[in-house]
Parts: C-alpha cells; sequence; structure tokens
C-alpha cells in the first residue's frame, strides 16, 4: 500500500505581539465586519463565527454559542494567537476556564434540542497519558446527568511527527470534543449548564464552544437489507469484538446486492472493515456507532476502507448515517489508522461522523468520482481529507471539520496527478497544523463557497503550491490548468511558522519544488477578514498566473501583500483596510513580482514597497469599521457567536438572569427585541433585579427601558437603579435609584443616561411600581452613545 502521510515538512515559536483583535459580525451589507478595537482585552472580545455565514461553508444542523459570550462565573482567558497558549487553539481565541468546585458555563438555548456537542480541554498528566474526568449538565438548574470529558486524545509534544512525552517541548492540540443526548427536546430559552462538581480527577475544565441540535428519530432498517446484529450476530453492546461479523454482513451484501444496515449500538471494530460493490448504511451517526482498535496490535483500529488501489480497488460503495469515533491517541504516520481509506471510485460518503481517528478520509489512488458530503469530521492527529495520488474527479462538499491535527482538507498529487477535484461548501475550523484547505499540485482544481477560520501554526488559511514529494511537472502532477478559489471567507487565518519564524499568510503560494507556471489561478469574490499576518503571500519559487478579483481584505496582522518570491498576478477590485504596516506591501524581490492593476483597488499597493530585512511582530488590533467600496459580503445572520454591534443595542439576545420571575414572564423576554413580551418578578417582594452579560466590557452611555406599547399598559413609575461590573462580583453604581414614568403617549418608553463607565454585566433593580406590585420591563437597550 502507499504508505500514509509523510506529513509536511515544518516550516518554534517566535513570537511577542500582544494586542489583540478586536472583531464584530454585521448583519445587512457584509457578511463579516470588522469593528473598532479598544486595546487589547483579556477575554470576550467580540470575534466573527465561521459558523452560519449564509451562502458559504457547510450548512450544519447545530447552532453554536461560544463559551466566552455565555453566563458563567468562570475565568475568561484570551484572546491569544500565541502557539501553545491553551486560547491559541480556542474558537475565535477565547474560552472559559473553571478551576473550582461550583463554577459553571451555562448557555441559554436559542432553538429547541435534545443534543448538544461541547468542545474543553483538560490538563494533561504527568505521564502523557492523559486523565478521565467528568461535568454536571444542568438544565434550568436542576442535574440532568455527569457527561465523562478527558485529555487522553490531547496533549502532543516535541518535534513532527510528535510524541506523548509531557517532559518534551512544544505542547499542543489541547482541546477535545464530546457528545451527548438530553433524553428530551429542549425548548428554546432552556438553560444549560456545565459545572463543575469536584476537581479531584482534573484542576481545571476549560470550555470552548457548545453546539445545540435536534437530532431526529433513529432511521429504521430498509427493507431487504442485510442486519449486522440480527443476522450476523454482532453486538450492539459493543462487549465484544464485531469486526469478523460485520466484515460477514459486507460480504454477503455484495453477494447478493443487498444494502447493509447497522442498528442502533456501540460496536466494537479492531481492524478495517473492507468495503466493495455494497452499501453500509446505519441509524443516523448519533446511534449507530463504530469504534475500537485492536488490544495489542495498536497499527489496527476501526476503519471502513476500500480495497487498495494495488489490489484493484473498490468501485459503487455507498457509505452513510453512522459514526467512526475511533481511540487513536498518538500520531504514527504508517499507521492505516483513518475512518476511511483506500480507493473507491464512484462512490460516495454520506452523513457519516469521523472522530478520533489519525485522518478522517485519507484516500490513496489512483480512483475516480469519490465525493464525501454532509458529514462533520473532528478531533483527528493529522488531515481531515487528504485525495493522495491520483484522486480525480473527486468532491468533498457541505463537510464540517474541526481540530484536525495536520491540514484540515489536503489535495496531494504525489506522483500521480489529481485532475478536476473539488472541495466546495465546506467549513474548516483550527487546524492545529498546516492549512485549513491546500492542493499541493493537482490540475483544474476547485475550492470554492468555503469558510476556512482560526489556524493555528505553520500554514495558512488556503495553499496553492508546488510543493511535497511527487509534485513536478515531469510527472504531470505540477499545479497546471485553471485552478478556481471563489466565493471563498477567510476569518483568522495563517500563523507564525515556528521554523521560518515568520508569518505565513491567509492565502499563501509556493514554487518550492518548481515555479507555478503552467496555470492560470483565479482567486474571486472572497473576504480575507482579521488575518493573523499577511493577507497574500508569495515564497519558495516563483507563482505565475494569479488573478485577484472583487476580494476584500479586512485586517491584516502585517501586510496585505508579502512577497518572498516572484511572479505575476492581476488585481481588479481589491480592496484593503486596517493593514497593521504602514507601507501595506513587503516585496524584496523587486520588480521580479510584476503587478498588473485594473480598477477598483485600493489600500494595498504602495511604491516603493517595504524591504526592511526585520519582519514585525503583528498587531492582532483593527482601526476601524470599513466603508464601502469593497465587494459584496454574504449576509451573516446573527446568531450566539456573533455578538451585537457596538453601534446597536448591545444588549438584545445577550444572557440575562434575574432574581425571580412570574409564571411564564422570564427575563429573556427583556432582551428578545419584542416590546410585546415582558419581564415581570415575582409580586409584593421589591427588590427584584435583572442582570444582563454584555459579552465584553463595554462603555455604555445610554440605557432605554421599554413596557408593552399597548394601551391597556396605564401609566406607572418604576423606580430603577443602575448598577454595573466588569467581572460579574462586585458591582458599582452607575445610576442612584431614580423614578422612572412609562406612559403610553411617549410609547411606554424611559431613557436612562450614564457616564460611559466600562461595564460588561449590567443590572438594573427595580424596588417600586405605581402600577403593579412587581417589577416588570419588556426590553432593556444598551447603546453606547
Amino acid at each position: 500500500m502507499t504508505p500514509p502521510l509523510p506529513g509536511p515538512r515544518l516550516l518554534g515559536r517566535s513570537l511577542s505581539a500582544s494586542l489583540a483583535l478586536t472583531l464584530a459580525a454585521a448583519g445587512t451589507a457584509a457578511a463579516v465586519v470588522l469593528a473598532g478595537a479598544p486595546p487589547a482585552q483579556a477575554a470576550a472580545v467580540p470575534a466573527p463565527s465561521p459558523v452560519g455565514i449564509s451562502g458559504r461553508g457547510a450548512t450544519v444542523p447545530f447552532k453554536e454559542q461560544e463559551a466566552e459570550y455565555a453566563a458563567t462565573n468562570g475565568s475568561l482567558i484570551g484572546p491569544d494567537r500565541l502557539y501553545g497558549s491553551l486560547p491559541s487553539e480556542a474558537s475565535g481565541r477565547q474560552a472559559v476556564t473553571l478551576d473550582a468546585t461550583g463554577e459553571y458555563v451555562e448557555f441559554t438555548l436559542t432553538a429547541p434540542a435534545n443534543a448538544m456537542t461541547f468542545r474543553y480541554s483538560l490538563p494533561d498528566d504527568a505521564a502523557g497519558t492523559g486523565r478521565d474526568a467528568s461535568l454536571d449538565l444542568r438544565v434550568d438548574g436542576s442535574s440532568l446527568k455527569s457527561v465523562p470529558v478527558t485529555s487522553k486524545y490531547g496533549w502532543y509534544y516535541g518535534g513532527y511527527p510528535f510524541n506523548n512525552n509531557p517532559g518534551d517541548t512544544n505542547p499542543h492540540h489541547f482541546y477535545d470534543e464530546t457528545r451527548t443526548m438530553f433524553g428530551s427536546t429542549l425548548a428554546a430559552g432552556t438553560k444549560v449548564r456545565l459545572e463543575v462538581t469536584s476537581t479531584a480527577a482534573s484542576p481545571s475544565f476549560t470550555i470552548d464552544l457548545a453546539d445545540f441540535e435536534q437530532v431526529g428519530a433513529p432511521v429504521g432498517k430498509p427493507s431487504g437489507a442485510l442486519d449486522v446484529v440480527s443476522d450476523f450476530g454482532a453486538d450492539p453492546t459493543g462487549s465484544t469484538d464485531s469486526t469478523a461479523k460485520i466484515q460477514a454482513a459486507v460480504d454477503a451484501g455484495r453477494s447478493q446486492g443487498k444494502e447493509v444496515y447497522i442498528p442502533r449500538g456501540t460496536f466494537q471494530v479492531r481492524d478495517h472493515i473492507v468495503v466493495d460493490k455494497v452499501t453500509l448504511r446505519g441509524a443516523g451517526p448519533w446511534y449507530s456507532v463504530l469504534t475500537g482498535r485492536h488490544p495489542t496490535d495498536r497499527s489496527k483500529a476501526v476503519g471502513v476502507y476500500g480495497k487498495y488501489a494495488a489490489q484493484g480497488g473498490s468501485s459503487n460503495v455507498t457509505l452513510r448515517d453512522f459514526a467512526i469515533i475511533g481511540d487513536i491517541r498518538e500520531r504514527v504516520d504508517n499507521d492505516q489508522v483513518n475512518a476511511i481509506g483506500g480507493a473507491m471510485s464512484d462512490s460516495v460518503v454520506d452523513n457519516v461522523w469521523m472522530q478520533h481517528t489519525k485522518c478522517g478520509a485519507w484516500m490513496d489512488g489512483p480512483m475516480n468520482n469519490f465525493t464525501i458530503r454532509n458529514s462533520r469530521i473532528l478531533d483527528q492527529t493529522a488531515d481531515g481529507v487528504n485525495f493522495h495520488y491520483g484522486v480525480t474527479n473527486s468532491t468533498v462538499t457541505n463537510t464540517f471539520v474541526r481540530n484536525t491535527g495536520d491540514d484540515g482538507l489536503a489535495m496531494w498529487a504525489e506522483n500521480v496527478p489529481n485532475v478536476k477535484n473539488k472541495f466546495t461548501f465546506n467549513t474548516v475550523i483550527l487546524p492545529i497544523l498546516a492549512n485549513n484547505i491546500v492542493t499541493y499540485g493537482g490540475k483544474d482544481i476547485t475550492i470554492s463557497d468555503n469558510v476556512m477560520s482560526d489556524t493555528v501554526t505553520n500554514g495558512g488559511g488556503l495553499h496553492i503550491a508546488n510543493r511535497y514529494p511527487g509534485v513536478n511537472s515531469g510527472q504531470g502532477t505540477a499545479v497546471s490548468g485553471t485552478h478556481t478559489a471563489a466565493r471563498n471567507t477567510l476569518i483568522r487565518t495563517g500563523n507564525n511558522d515556528f521554523n521560518w519564524r515568520f508569518g505565513v499568510g491567509a492565502i499563501w503560494f509556493s514554487g518550492l519544488n518548481e515555479p507555478i507556471s503552467n496555470a492560470t489561478i483565479n482567486i474571486t469574490d472572497s473576504e480575507i477578514l482579521d488575518s493573523s499576518y499577511a493577507a497574500i503571500h508569495l515564497i519558495e519559487g516563483a507563482s505565475n498566473g494569479l488573478h485577484f478579483d472583487n476580494i476584500k481584505i479586512d485586517g491584516a496582522g502585517t501586510y496585505a501583500l508579502q512577497i518572498q518570491a516572484p511572479g505575476t498576478a492581476s488585481f481588479n477590485k481589491v480592496v484593503a483596510t486596517n493593514i497593521a504596516q504602514s507601507n501595506p506591501v513587503h516585496n524584496c524581490v523587486g520588480s521580479g513580482f510584476r503587478i498588473t492593476q485594473g480598477t477598483g483597488n485600493s489600500g494595498w499597493y504602495a511604491n516603493p514597497p517595504a524591504c526592511t530585512g526585520v519582519w514585525p511582530d503583528p498587531v492582532w488590533t483593527n482601526g476601524g469599521v470599513p466603508g464601502g467600496g469593497g465587494p459584496t459580503d454574504p449576509t451573516d445572520p446573527p446568531d450566539p457567536t456573533d455578538p451585537p454591534e457596538e453601534t446597536g443595542n448591545l444588549a438584545q439576545g445577550r444572557p440575562v438572569t434575574e432574581t425571580s420571575h412570574a409564571d411564564v414572564y422570564g427575563a429573556g423576554n427583556a432582551v428578545d427585541g419584542n416590546a410585546d413580551s415582558y419581564w415581570e418578578s415575582r409580586n409584593n417582594a421589591f427588590p427584584q433585579s435583572v442582570t444582563v452579560d454584555l459579552g465584553a466590557t463595554k462603555a455604555v452611555e445610554r440605557l432605554v427601558l421599554k413596557l408593552p406599547p399597548a394601551a391597556a399598559w396605564a401609566t406607572r413609575t418604576q423606580t430603577i437603579g443602575v448598577t454595573g461590573s466588569t467581572g460579574n462580583s462586585a458591582y458599582s453604581t452607575l445610576k442612584a435609584p431614580a423614578g422612572y414614568t412609562f406612559s403610553p403617549s411617549s410609547g411606554n418608553t424611559a431613557t436612562v443616561t450614564l457616564t460611559g463607565a466600562p461595564v460588561r454585566y449590567l443590572r438594573l433593580t427595580f424596588t417600586a411600581n405605581t402600577g403593579w406590585p412587581a417589577g416588570q420591563l419588556s426590553e432593556l437597550e444598551a447603546y453606547t452613545h
């Protein structure tokens, strides 16, 4: 077989930037807009989410919420992009650490859900084998269950391909994910809390985010299908090895022309299930799970593989509606311990969950017409997907990839051409090493309509390159034909390369093996947002035939263009704003890089460019809100990960708590944007209060308080005091208690003027009401001006 994944040559740590970048997501004209930033904050800086960008990336079945914007009494960490720091590997580069009994993160559901996945980190143990612990899952204040968590799938050390020795240097790959079902559907507005009940097993628990979803009922057995349990005796409890029995079912399915069904259960599989000309399907990835590893031969583990190409390959395979959740805790590149592998032509992987394997899918060709779609790839020790060695006319689409140990989605044309492959409508987040999406060589490649975010080190968001063994024009494997990268959104991509000791750009090109010279590369209709270093980068040999059209560059830690190799490029309607360096171009190759300018360009060109010989530290801060003139972004729907704009109502949709409420009139009604719904406290029990978490420290200067506008609400005066806090502990007075009159003639609205003292938590305390013996509020609106 072709050896899997020799891995990228590492391109140490050297970084001294300390400024944090503040971002905000807009909801109308632009998909994601960078907002003006105050000086670096310790945590909870608004950061745009890569999830839910309309028309871009994977359409996912969950609603995502970031821990740093949820209710918590833990410690906010970040933002920080320094490789090796705990927040650097968190989504948005921020998270919440809980390190004492009773500390929690509490999310408020925005839609009905019966299941959640949450991303977290525990410290390693002294032996490097990981620790096991648990968190209490509480629903509306009541304990639902204890959820196991572990660090045994994280924490790698040393140089590539890394080890599990804590005594070595370079700790990284800190986070893992786990999933659980609630047992019933929880309504929107339900509070779901992760709480520490003991620190005996782990001294701390860091929570990054939670994904909430409504999982459908199990899919039943198709008519006429073979059942791995009832027909072949596989063990759905996972207590015995089912490898041979599932393989027998698959072989029978092929010979009889029948589908093979994996019912609900967890099945121990300790080697590859080899598939050819068969459909293997489950009851759904939350219900049918293949897991396991050989107890003595650690090079054998669960995986569903086509036959290798040298054995003739497989074809006409369908894999769908199940999960492959492995037990891989180390990276050994020669071990074939991937979730899916081998060669599969004319085949489809649909709705498969891949987690805790080495790679999600490492496909060794030659093979043709293979598709992965509607799937999730999480927590890998190496690549998410790699199309390797002559994969043609194949696609990954509508797939969500997070926390890979190497490239998120890759094509590598080693020795045999990769031709006409496509990566489209995928969301690729947090590759711990290397790139979000890359093609090493290849002809007529499409990488479009994707979202890429949060590159950690030694790579960029999008990479097109003549790099790595076997990529050269002599074998027809170099970059050639037309490469199309259209309608992509890149957020916080690119990062420091700890061998090169300078930054890698968000979009970068390399001619290391030989110049890129026989291709047309079209980068169009895309956004490059909040890049950690440069937005566009050339290095290691010439890159020719580059064409940038309708590109928005908003925020770059160093330069708009970092030119370290010759090449040719055209720029049309490329607009750059908020570039950290006053000269937006670094170019020491002079006229070796030839630019053809079209129309509508601004903000990225300088003549002469900078050529300092000294690489500047990145400045992760943004000077202002871009205003018009750039490409049109897709619409970004509001979600819990997208904090409100600084210029809008800061309180709407934010987490809110209360001292009490009557009947169905909870405090969530006071921040839902609907003046007809309202909060009402328990009657005859003053004082009562409402507290809203703005998600980050804000200089609030004005509050607008509302009651329902209906005339049935007669005039009343409520006595209200306003206090604030930066840490939800000590509160200071922002406005002394005073009477505020709500009259139908003025829309039942009152305005409170504040000094602009910075606060994250706002509390309104009600001590009297002339119209009803309770505190009442339909909307609390907070503004910075």
